[in-house]
């Protein structure tokens, strides 16, 4: 299989991935008990009015009928509108979604980079008390909960000594400052910052164990392979072989990275609980709670298409990184 042909099966694969993803959630979700009809029966709402409800959003047609007006209102950008707050889906979640990737992508990608770099000097010193021993912290940070090291940031940063503010994404004084300017101006602000220390490092502390013990031992592979052994005896200066040896000993957590991203979405709904952060995590909660299949329906396919999506690029990417990577029969 040439590469050309080889990229086209993978993108034609990814698209039948990200349609397989989209029909599963849609009938998964009607499938499951209790509804947000049934929520509205149960809060007091009489029964020609939740009817009237089940008309009105199309809930009394045929499932297939359903599903090719999701599909159809999905390939045309239209996402469905929410139950609960009677606003298009990404109307509410595109400020939660931005909330979130503001976090997580820096804490996930400060703790891969640190990770790394841990990992590649840990790899090259083998037998070293900084490879025997300093790994332990960090598969103790990995083990520890994420609202448990939460709370004690919270605890001892904001209660205790009052460097940083217990949550929120801003203060009050900034909102109503900045009520009539650009979406983005609060974000420009020392005061944003001042909030996203806390959250950040929790963020940083979860994650920064697997990246480091990861490329720990890639290293340790890496540095046995034939390549290695003839650059060391041609001469080849200590900074060269060190930057090969970390060029390929990344594959494996280039592979991690956006997995990591995406599992961070799940442990971030704890993170962002604590230190009430209106992310996604947030909105997933509220979502499921209200019965809102609509909003929840979009969060997680967003999710799936970013796992499947990262995946492709990863696929694509391996062969530039890596040259030693090729297409069968090529």
């Amino acid at each position: 299989m040439s590469r050309v042909r080889y990229y086209a099966f993978r993108t034609i694969q990814t698209v039948f991935m990200l349609w397989l993803a989209l029909t599963l959630l849609f009938f998964m979700f009607r499938a499951m008990p209790g509804s947000y009809v049934d929520q509205m029966l149960f809060a007091g709402a009489d029964p020609e009015t939740a009817q009237a409800f089940r008309e009105e959003w199309g809930l009394n047609d045929p499932l297939y009928v359903q599903y090719w007006r999701y599909l159809v209102n999905i390939l045309q950008g239209n996402a469905g509108e929410s139950l609960e707050f009677r606003q298009p889906v990404w109307n509410y979640v595109e400020r939660k979604i931005f909330n979130t990737f503001i976090l997580v992508a820096p804490g996930i990608t400060f703790a891969y980079l640190l990770g790394s770099a841990y990992g590649l000097v840990a790899g090259m010193n083998r037998g070293s008390i900084l490879e025997k021993y300093g790994i332990v912290p960090l598969i103790f940070a990995g083990a520890f909960p994420t609202f448990v090291t939460s709370i004690f940031l919270i605890v001892i940063f904001a209660s205790g000594l009052g460097w940083f503010p217990t949550g929120g994404i801003f203060a009050p004084e900034t909102r109503r400052l900045f009520q009539d300017a650009a979406w983005y101006r609060p974000y420009l602000t020392t005061d944003f910052l001042h909030h996203a220390v806390l959250p950040f490092v929790a963020v940083t502390f979860r994650y920064l164990f697997l990246p480091s013990l990861i490329m720990r031992t890639s290293v340790f592979e890496v540095k046995d392979q034939g390549f290695t052994f003839y650059n060391r005896i041609t001469g080849l200066p200590l900074l060269k072989r060190f930057r090969h040896i970390a060029k390929h000993a990344s594959l494996p957590v280039i592979t991690l990275y956006p997995v990591s991203m995406t599992r961070a979405i799940g442990g971030l709904v704890l993170i962002e609980i604590v230190f009430n952060w209106p992310g996604i995590g947030q909105a997933l909660v509220n979502g499921i709670q209200a019965r809102d299949y609509p909003v929840v329906q979009f969060v997680f396919f967003l999710i799936a298409a970013f796992i499947i999506i990262s995946n492709y690029l990863v696929d694509i990417i391996y062969g530039i990184i890596d040259p030693r990577i090729s297409v069968e029969g090529e």
